[in-house]
């Protein structure tokens, strides 16, 4: 099986597909998407992925896209180190973790919103507190459920699918400088997430330029 992975250097999506990836231990193609020079715009990417977002994964030619649904047909076909826990509520709590950061965090910081502000000619300092405001809220209702669940990772004592998510929310975080000293739970977790071999060599610092 032929894994290609079109991702983007800095963006959270792809970086949370390529945590996934190599928890796995997966060997696969990385093609950098340039995102600064809107090359996800061009016809051959809109092909592959149809809103013109990263990541898109190609299996043996066929693109799956949307990191969540990647990161749960990794899981599937591949249940080695499993990203989810075995009891159907454990699975159901790791989803609602992680979807505090896919769905009500990170779309409201991405890169299309920030230029859509910059459009509305929204000053730097202003397009930094929306970020901030919007990465805090989420924080503030996963910070208890890490407390809660977590035993070193976000969710128990090995990484998981939260982990794929939270370690590129987190580096975000830290590009804004947003303080994340009220969440003690979430920086430990991330912390000890980043130092995973596998999580580490994920890193944008790792990824090829563009």
């Amino acid at each position: 099986m032929k894994l290609v992975l079109h991702s983007a250097k800095r963006a959270s999506a792809p970086y949370r597909v390529r945590i996934g990836l190599n928890l796995k231990g997966l060997a696969f193609e990385l093609r950098p998407v340039d995102l600064v020079s809107n090359a996800h715009q061009d016809d051959a990417y809109r092909a592959l992925n149809a809103q013109a977002l990263v990541p898109t994964l190609e299996v043996d030619g066929r693109p799956l896209t949307q990191s969540l649904a990647i990161l749960e047909w990794l899981d599937e076909t591949f249940p080695d180190h499993s990203l989810l826990p075995a009891s159907a509520f454990d699975r159901a709590t790791v989803r609602a973790m992680a979807e505090i950061i896919a769905c009500d965090i990170h779309p409201l910081n991405n890169l299309r919103i920030l230029r859509q502000l910059t459009a509305l000619e929204i000053d730097e300092p202003a397009r930094n507190a929306w970020v901030a405001r919007w990465i805090q809220d989420g924080f503030a209702a996963l910070e208890p459920m890490i407390a809660q669940h977590g035993r070193g990772y976000a969710f128990g004592d090995t990484p998981g699918l939260v982990d794929c998510l939270l370690v590129p929310q987190v580096f975000n975080a830290n590009r804004f400088n947003v303080d994340l000293s009220p969440f003690p739970a979430i920086e430990a977790a991330a912390a000890h997430a980043r130092a995973h071999p596998a999580i580490a060599a994920a890193h944008p610092d790792h990824h090829p330029e563009r």
